[in-house]
């Protein structure tokens, strides 16, 4: 997620989101437009683009507020890349400068040693022009970022890592299944992914009333779809299923209301909230989430939605665990695989953010 706004003057190590400097997301009278303009990077497993593959030397640097950070969070722990890839955590807030380690002792993140992703950035791009958005990968020995291709780094997590993959890793792009998969994606990303964002960013009522037509017809049609099978795309959890469930899981604590999206809560569209809590529960998916920073990220962070910056208490979170019922249509998360073992201390999501469990 981008923080869409230009660079500005970088406040003192450790100091956080500069108050005084929020970013601005909606432009009056016009739609919301995205910046999918990324660095195209690569980091493969022959280095073609001067980034090979190598254990331990790339860091993701992440944010488990932003739906297209939280894909990379999801599909390196079902891939077992927790050992070959570290992770950074910026906190769930950010000015219109960059997003910060305000989590870290010191507000410095404890390998970079950088109180902001801008500073990556800016070590391999001087005068960095556009967002600095996170998830980014960023090369450890030299200090500097080396893609923020959000869509890419999930694939190449697949296809490019796999000599580093744990035993029992799911197929999460199969080649079988590629052309479908990029289809629907495709579909998922321009009226789910970016539109909600459509809808909460929209700077008029047309562009407003269009976008959400958009959505709920895309909803209307998922919902379809996942009332015949269990997966998007074959019998197993693939990255379609990854790219779907982060905005989800962001609807009802989040897009409902803050986005406008009313239509219909999530839990009161029987299959796909089925579906989201089958994924929710499924190990690698639910256990990356925490509602808390994705609440004070959206209420917080848009000033010029959320003027006040006042996060709601609600909705009530508890129904995540309930049964859901969708093996009943078949399938198997993980295939012939297994799943993932449970976080790492220092990366689980802290009890209180998460959903009440008794």
């Amino acid at each position: 997620m981008s923080t869409n706004m230009p660079p500005a003057d970088t406040p003192a190590a450790g100091t956080g989101p500069d108050a005084a400097n929020p970013g601005r997301y909606v432009t009056e009278g016009q739609g919301f437009v995205r910046d999918t303009k990324y660095i195209e990077t690569r980091i493969t497993a022959d280095g073609r683009d001067g980034y090979p593959v190598e254990a331990g030397r790339y860091r993701l640097v992440a944010a488990r507020a932003c739906p297209w950070a939280n894909r990379t969070l999801i599909v390196r722990r079902l891939l077992g890349l927790e050992d070959a890839i570290s992770l950074g955590l910026c906190g769930p807030t950010h000015d219109a400068d960059s997003w910060t380690f305000d989590l870290d002792p010191g507000g410095l993140d404890p390998v970079l040693g950088i109180p902001r992703i801008k500073d990556a950035y800016e070590r391999r791009f001087p005068d960095y022009p556009k967002g600095i958005t996170v998830p980014a990968i960023v090369d450890v020995p030299s200090g500097a970022v080396v893609t923020n291709d959000f869509p890419q780094i999930t694939i190449d997590f697949s296809l490019e890592w796999t000599a580093f993959h744990r035993d029992g890793a799911p197929e999460l792009y199969p080649d079988a299944l590629r052309a479908e998969i990029d289809e629907v994606n495709q579909g998922v990303y321009t009226e789910v992914n970016n539109g909600v964002y459509r809808c909460g960013f929209a700077g008029d009522q047309a562009s407003y009333e269009a976008a959400y037509d958009r959505l709920f017809t895309k909803l209307d049609e998922l919902s379809e779809r996942l009332s015949r099978q269990r997966y998007l795309v074959g019998k197993t959890i693939t990255e379609a299923d990854v790219r779907l469930f982060t905005t989800l899981t962001r609807f009802d604590p989040v897009y409902h209301g803050h986005f406008k999206c009313n239509r219909s809560t999530l839990s009161a569209l029987p299959v796909l909230w089925a579906y989201a809590r089958d994924l929710f529960q499924t190990p690698g998916f639910g256990d990356t989430v925490d509602f808390t920073q994705i609440k004070q990220h959206y209420y917080i962070v848009h000033r010029d939605i959320n003027p006040t910056g006042i996060v709601p208490k609600g909705p009530d979170l508890s129904h995540w665990l309930t049964p859901h019922h969708r093996e009943q249509l078949g399938g198997r998360p993980f295939g012939d695989g297994t799943p993932p073992p449970p976080p790492k201390p220092a990366e689980a999501v802290p009890a209180e953010n998460w959903v009440p469990t008794e």
